[in-house]
């Protein structure tokens, strides 16, 4: 058995089910992103020193693959899509939750970069944006998308952006945009 199987030679690849696509299409492409995703997480956990964060990312991460596989399967496969449950973004408002109720996030954009684990979940929280952005694309297109992929993204970037305000926060940094040096209106601190 090797993993050389030459079937992409050619620009094409299997989505779940067997059903061989361009690997340019929508749904290549927001796996894809999904993939990208779950490789920047384990890059956060490689360096982040706060075991409950390595914990819960790790746990993102094992969703992430199933949103994947969900994504990746193909509407009309012999195969039926995983089902993204409502529980899996009750978990992450229930974080958010938790985060927001310490008072410490700052109420203003951060600038990344003042501590590698908090923009390293920076980079993370961006590239969650982009599959949502793609999944929206899929979706708009007309294929078929478990509506709860969407949400999912959607809350999970929210929980990044949290998450790497609180890798700040520990490691005693201040990445806020706005400082006496740099007065002006913060946002708001929902997204």
């Amino acid at each position: 058995m090797t993993i050389v199987t030459k079937r992409g030679d050619r620009g094409q690849t299997d989505l779940a089910g067997q059903v061989r696509t361009s690997k340019a299409s929508l749904r290549v492409e927001c796996y894809g992103t999904l993939d990208e995703l779950i490789s920047q997480l384990g890059f956060v956990r490689s360096i982040c020193a706060h075991v409950p964060t390595q914990t819960l990312v790790k746990d993102i991460q094992r969703v992430l693959f199933r949103v994947g596989s969900g994504v990746a399967t193909d509407p009309n496969a012999a195969v039926e899509a995983p089902e993204i449950s409502t529980q899996f973004v009750e978990s992450l408002d229930e974080h958010i939750r938790q985060i927001e109720s310490t008072g410490t996030i700052a109420s203003d954009w951060s600038i990344p970069g003042e501590d590698a684990a908090g923009a390293a979940m920076d980079l993370a929280r961006t590239v969650c944006r982009r599959a949502e952005r793609q999944v929206v694309r899929l979706a708009a297109s007309g294929e078929s998308v478990d509506p709860n992929v969407l949400v999912y993204l959607n809350r999970l970037s929210d929980l990044l952006w949290l998450l790497a305000r609180q890798l700040e926060s520990s490691a005693g940094v201040d990445s806020r945009l706005r400082d006496a040096d740099h007065p002006g209106k913060p946002w708001s601190s929902a997204w």
